[in-house]
């Protein structure tokens, strides 16, 4: 099942997360336009994943919310900045991750199923709590469910997360 990109950013913004950088890709591809529409939300559109990260730090830095989304090809690019800069100084930012390549061969082209297969892999390696978003939601209300979860939690708690989360959960 899915969530609409609408209500998706309706929970974003009930969770003060009002700054969004990202590399725009088509796993999320109608978030990206509605996102970028939103006049209550400050969309920093950056061409590199380690680019959309320093600018979500920054403003993390200044105590407010913000998220990255990118595509999980783009997790090498985030590697060290993450460890060098995040993770040292305990700067919090919520990755959205696109997910690519989910379950590896056949699914997807074939550029995407090696980091299909290890994308959780590289932030359980780093000590990042992850989220998956994929099949196992019955409904749409169980997906906004979770999200507000997992959004609370970060409120609880700001920390670097990551929400990884397959194509098609997202409309």
């Amino acid at each position: 099942m899915s969530i609409s990109s609408d209500n998706f950013i309706k929970l974003l913004k009930n969770h003060s997360f009002y700054n969004v950088a990202g590399v725009p890709d088509s796993t999320f591809g109608e978030l990206f336009n509605k996102v970028d529409e939103d006049v209550e939300i400050n969309y920093y559109r950056a061409n590199r994943e380690d680019t959309a990260l320093g600018l979500a730090s920054g403003i993390s830095i200044s105590n407010k919310n913000c998220c990255v989304l990118m595509q999980n090809s783009g997790i090498g690019n985030i590697i060290n900045p993450l460890t060098s800069f995040n993770l040292l100084y305990n700067i919090p930012v919520l990755l959205m991750i696109g997910w690519r390549g989910y379950g590896g061969k056949p699914n997807d082209a074939p550029e995407h199923w090696i980091m299909g297969e290890k994308t959780e892999e590289y932030f359980k390696m780093l000590g990042i709590p992850i989220c998956t978003f994929e099949d196992s939601e019955k409904d749409s209300k169980q997906i906004e469910k979770k999200l507000i979860s997992e959004l609370g939690s970060y409120d609880q708690s700001p920390n670097i997360k990551a929400l990884i989360i397959k194509s098609g959960v997202i409309l």
